[in-house]
């Protein structure tokens, strides 16, 4: 009788590849993600300057709920950006759908920038508006499921979490770039007239050529090992079941773990980053430049965080980095938001938006690999995406209309419970799973 071994934990570089490889590979991937955020946030940077251009003449208010109403679309496509382009990467490879997502995200931008404004093409104009944003939803939805696979499979077991939490820390920074030209192209360049009158397009135009550049780069990224060993033993093309809906709920435990550990984390990071601007201004009541200072001042130092975590989790295990998040989460949200809303000094607000983004370090920097690390390589692409963005389009973008809603009903504190709520629920999720730097289906990944 043959007794088969247990299986090994791979800690060498991924397929055997260079140190220097896998720097550059990981680098072009990083880099690819930080241009689809920056190319994301850009549109809600510059929505107050272009959205005369698109609508017709009328009050200011609703031209600016028109394009809030595209913003959303986009969101809104997020999932099937999930679906689509996970299903592309574990049939084609995770190479092969990063240069399809940069290339939609390339198109969109170029589409905003050159589209002549409604006073010279009409209904033209909020047409093609709306065909580029859904574009970059498509996008940015199957951007995070590549880019986390890739990533994932590209690190060494021993700095899986490191590297990994590279995808927030590029997120984070796309998100700061917007905010840096705007700010540059107020201060030190345009006059508001300008703004207005053409130069919105700018950032639109560096967004494109941005991405070009992420496009030439990821031409030259290897893809990973996991995939190239699982082609060899694959079924002809028509046979496959490689990206499939009916192969992925095949794995439904891995599935639904996917949507309780990001529910609490990507509510608890839409409330801290792209809610708080509007919370510092509405409830705690700083002015608009105060409050844009805080949130840019504490999401750098949020984005320093990542690495740190993520490599701490590569020494003590994932789980106990997300019980760490689900327990600080559910016992000093009330109080964090609370005192946020009644504090009188910059300084005091931003030592309690660190705090709390230092909370929300122990699931943004390691969630990417946590999922990646749950799904066998023939459906990993799909189910780290799809469940993900089903997931953030229900809580994590509906975060500011919710905290919204609970003020006008006059109970704002209630959102702060939903709030610990749903991290609470995470936290029972986290508690029962195992923990993946131990199980990682990615060391196990022998085709």
């Amino acid at each position: 009788m043959t007794v088969s071994a247990a299986p090994v934990r791979d800690l060498t570089p991924a397929g055997g590849l260079t140190p220097a490889q896998r720097l550059r590979s990981i680098f072009a991937g990083s880099v690819g993600n930080l241009v689809e955020w920056y190319d994301w946030y850009t549109y809600a940077a510059f929505a107050l300057y272009f959205a005369h251009v698109f609508f017709p003449e009328g009050d200011r208010t609703s031209q600016l709920l028109n394009t809030a109403a595209i913003f959303a679309a986009g969101f809104l496509m997020r999932p099937l950006g999930g679906w689509l382009l996970g299903r592309h990467a574990d049939r084609h490879g995770r190479k092969s759908a990063l240069l399809l997502s940069v290339l939609m995200m390339c198109a969109g931008s170029l589409i905003i920038t050159f589209t002549p404004g409604y006073a010279t093409i009409g209904v033209a104009a909020p047409a093609l508006l709306v065909f580029a944003r859904l574009l970059q939803g498509l996008s940015v939805g199957g951007e995070y499921g590549a880019s986390a696979t890739y990533l994932s499979e590209m690190a060494d077991a021993r700095h899986r979490g490191f590297w990994s939490s590279f995808q927030y820390v590029t997120l984070v920074m796309g998100h700061l770039l917007a905010l840096g030209v705007l700010i540059a192209l107020q201060q030190l360049f345009l006059s508001d007239e300008q703004l207005r009158d053409w130069g919105w397009r700018i950032p639109f135009a560096i967004g494109a050529l941005a991405a070009v550049t992420a496009l030439w780069l990821r031409r030259n990224m290897l893809e990973t090992d996991s995939f190239e060993r699982s082609e060899s033993d694959r079924a002809p093309a028509h046979q496959r079941r490689q990206g499939t809906l009916r192969e992925l709920m095949k794995h439904p435990r891995a599935v639904l773990t996917v949507i309780g550990l990001t529910m609490g984390g990507t509510l608890a990071f839409y409330t801290y980053t792209t809610y708080m601007h509007k919370f510092l201004v509405n409830s705690a009541g700083f002015d608009g430049p105060t409050a844009a200072l805080l949130n840019a001042s504490t999401l750098f130092c949020y984005m320093l965080m990542q690495p740190v975590v993520g490599a701490l989790s590569d020494r003590v295990g994932r789980r106990p980095v997300l019980i760490a998040f689900g327990v600080l989460g559910t016992l000093c949200t009330v109080p964090i938001l609370s005192n946020l809303q009644q504090v009188t000094t910059a300084t005091h607000a931003f030592w309690l938006i660190l705090a709390a983004l230092a909370i929300v370090s122990g699931y943004t920097s390691i969630n990417a690999v946590v999922k990646a690390e749950l799904f066998p390589v023939e459906v990993r692409a799909l189910g780290v995406g799809l469940p993900y963005a089903l997931t953030v389009g229900l809580f994590g973008g509906s975060a500011g209309y919710v905290a919204l809603w609970f003020k006008q009903a006059g109970m704002e504190s209630g959102f702060y419970w939903y709030v610990t709520a749903c991290i609470g629920v995470s936290l029972l999720v986290y508690l029962a799973m195992p923990d993946t730097r131990r199980t990682s289906r990615i060391d196990t990944d022998t085709r």
